[in-house]
């Protein structure tokens, strides 16, 4: 459609946000339609009488809320998954840091519905979810947290689980309840930057172990024992984030024996353990009695939901839990736990899952298409590859030189808990970035790969 022209007038911020809002809003509307090419921005810039770099920016800020794709020689066209609410606020597309590790955003329009279909249900009954509960999960939330725990294998008792405001701050009340300051928590060596920054605040010293294929080393475990007296071991056993390992049902039972020995408690993150549909069973199914498990709704249904289930080791545990957790946070958002029920009782849990495993091994193999097999680690269903840099490329000479793609590449600085940083960076497969764009970033950086920094650096 090269003769659209932009009714500015309907927008009085900054000209280039008003273009951007300009698409969304004809997007929604129908005047552009999936496909269509927008005007080169110096024939749009002459129509409007604005200057050149307004239309750029204005085009940028579309292709950051994913309503438009610029591509090289050909010009800026609508994307296929941009349709928009009409009364959708164009100012919340795109909200999302690419730092982070993300599972895939449902684009099918059919599930979206499904998905706010559970929001209506549940703003009928909105002014008791208003209200201060109690902490840990109304009975009918345990329930469903106990179904939903169900899939990975753990029957608890209602006693023994509890619905918190995310992970993080699950994380933050069971350290705190395990160790004191300047003692110490065994992790990997390559491990989870949260718990990084977690530990650094409680004051707890982090101790990183030596891993295989497999996972931490059950010997580098026992010698860690006897040198640091640790108070808990630290894991993300399935899909571990950065380097996508999962931890095999035999080594697992294997760590599980050597912390059981010395009564050690185990802080499991499972973050991606819902992810597989046949992985190893959790370590909390292997040893209950010592293992604080946390069945995060992050990275299998969604992150804004802000909700995790912790499975206490016991009974008693659970109360100094619950009141280490409710000193930090009061309870988690009735809301969105409300929300979160519904999905699981309905089934719409298990389908955004269902999309999120299929969408993350399609963006695998787009993946594997561009770098060759043993230079990298990934899973089939990770959503994040754990590339190795070569040709005198420095980690953050690479993350600078490829943040123009859109794809969240983060250096391993961040992932290592001792000594120096190897010259790797997590590149992100997941989010709201669809996979033309995805195939895209991946080949410019292999390209890049390809050559050194000193080629490279004229189109810095």
């Amino acid at each position: 459609m090269k003769d659209w022209r932009p009714d500015l007038a309907r927008n009085d911020g900054p000209l280039y946000l008003a273009i951007a809002d300009a698409i969304a809003q004809d997007i929604a509307q129908g005047v552009l339609a999936v496909g269509a090419r927008l005007p080169p921005q110096r024939k749009l810039a002459a129509m409007l009488g604005v200057d050149f770099t307004t239309v750029a920016r204005g085009y940028v800020e579309a292709g950051k809320r994913g309503l438009i794709e610029s591509v090289v020689g050909r010009g800026s066209f609508v994307r296929s998954n941009a349709t928009l609410r009409e009364d959708g606020d164009p100012r919340r597309q795109q909200l999302a840091d690419f730092s982070m590790n993300m599972p895939p955003e449902p684009d099918d329009p059919e599930l979206v519905a499904r998905m706010q279909d559970g929001f209506v249900s549940v703003a009928r009954d909105l002014l008791p979810l208003l209200r201060y509960q109690g902490f840990g999960g109304a009975p009918m939330d345990k329930d469903a947290a106990s179904a939903w725990l169900g899939r990975r294998a753990l029957v608890p008792a209602q006693e023994r689980i509890f619905v918190t405001p995310g992970a993080h701050p699950a994380l933050v009340g069971i350290f705190s309840l395990l160790a004191r300051t300047g003692e110490t928590v065994l992790s990997e060596a390559i491990t989870y930057p949260g718990v990084r920054s977690i530990t650094a605040q409680l004051g707890l010293n982090l101790v990183g172990l030596e891993t295989d294929g497999d996972g931490i080393l059950p010997e580098a475990l026992e010698e860690a024992v006897q040198r640091h007296r640790p108070k808990a071991l630290y894991l993300n056993p399935t899909l571990q984030n950065p380097t996508t390992v999962t931890i095999p049902e035999r080594r697992r039972s294997e760590i599980c024996a050597v912390a059981r020995r010395h009564r050690l408690s185990i802080v499991e993150d499972d973050a991606y353990g819902f992810i597989p549909t046949h992985g190893p069973p959790p370590l909390a199914a292997i040893a209950p009695d010592i293992c604080w498990h946390i069945a995060g709704l992050a990275k299998c249904i969604g992150a804004g939901l802000r909700l995790a289930y912790v499975v206490a080791p016991d009974a008693r545990a659970g109360w100094s839990f619950s009141a280490a957790l409710r000193a930090l946070s009061v309870m988690a958002s009735p809301v969105t736990v409300a929300v979160a029920t519904r999905w699981i009782e309905d089934g719409t849990a298990d389908t955004i899952l269902r999309f999120i495993r299929a969408e993350a091994a399609a963006r695998e193999k787009l993946a594997s298409q561009f770098f060759e097999p043993g230079t990298y680690l990934s899973d089939p269903l990770s959503f994040n590859i754990w590339l190795p840099l070569g040709n005198g490329w420095t980690r953050s000479a690479f993350a600078s030189y490829v943040r123009r793609t859109g794809i969240g590449v983060v250096v391993s600085d961040v992932f290592t808990v001792a000594g120096e940083p190897s010259e790797i960076v997590r590149v992100g497969l997941g989010g709201p970035i669809s996979r033309e764009r995805l195939r895209a970033g991946l080949e410019f950086m292999a390209h890049a790969l390809e050559g050194s920094p000193q080629t490279a650096a004229a189109f810095f």
